[in-house]
């Protein structure tokens, strides 16, 4: 395990350097004020007018006259090229949740590579916000607030069996793997529960359910309640 760079008591805003929607910056800093760039998140941060406390990556796609706008000690070389920038930067993060934008909604292969970090580094928790919709790797279990109808989808990364409620087509009994049965385009009848046997499921739920999302995350039903 990567030391960390970056440690944090509260959630922690990572902006990479994919596309970043209008809102998306200002709706993430509102739950998780502290700012740590991906790379050449750095130039969209700089671009709406943030400093990141932290940029970390491999540097060769930060500029630098945007590198010369970051104060020296806030900047994290990661020189290996085995991983990618949103794995060098999230690795090194050590927060209750961490929530991503600039990850989604841009190109394909990256959206891939980011959802295959998502599982790598399901310690750490994290959201991806994307243009209308959320996506997060699920822990053993979670609850998490949402409206009869909204389409929440499942998508296996790996061979994995589960359980739930407060969706219309339950998980239970079923092998959802690549290739196989996934669980995408299914509907909440309310709030939902989750339960997985083993690592390797994403959610996908719409972009107005952060709040719960974010709560149910941070706060696990097996964590000490916040004081």
């Amino acid at each position: 395990m990567s030391d960390k760079i970056v440690r944090s008591g509260g959630p922690v805003t990572l902006i990479g350097g994919g596309s970043v929607g209008r809102g998306d910056l200002a709706l993430a800093l509102r739950h998780a004020p502290t700012l740590v760039a991906a790379d050449s998140g750095a130039a969209a941060a700089l671009a709406q007018g943030h400093v990141p406390q932290a940029v970390i990556g491999d540097f060769d796609s930060l500029t630098q006259t945007d590198k010369a706008r970051i104060p020296p000690a806030h900047l994290f070389p990661v020189t290996e090229q085995d991983s990618t920038d949103f794995d060098k930067a999230l690795e090194r993060i050590g927060a209750p949740l961490v929530l991503g934008v600039g990850f989604l909604g841009a190109r394909i292969d990256h959206q891939l590579a980011a959802f295959s970090t998502l599982m790598r580094c399901r310690g750490q928790p994290c959201v991806l916000i994307g243009p209308g919709e959320l996506v997060f790797h699920l822990p053993p279990r979670v609850t998490f607030d949402a409206r009869a109808g909204d389409v929440i989808s499942l998508f296996p990364l790996v061979r994995v069996t589960g359980r739930s409620t407060g969706l219309h087509w339950p998980i239970d009994g079923l092998v959802l793997e690549p290739g196989g049965r996934i669980g995408t385009s299914n509907r909440a009848t309310g709030p939902v529960t989750i339960e997985t046997d083993a690592p390797g499921l994403l959610a996908i739920v719409p972009r107005d359910r952060l709040e719960g999302v974010a709560a149910a995350l941070r706060f696990p039903p097996d964590a000490a309640p916040p004081r």
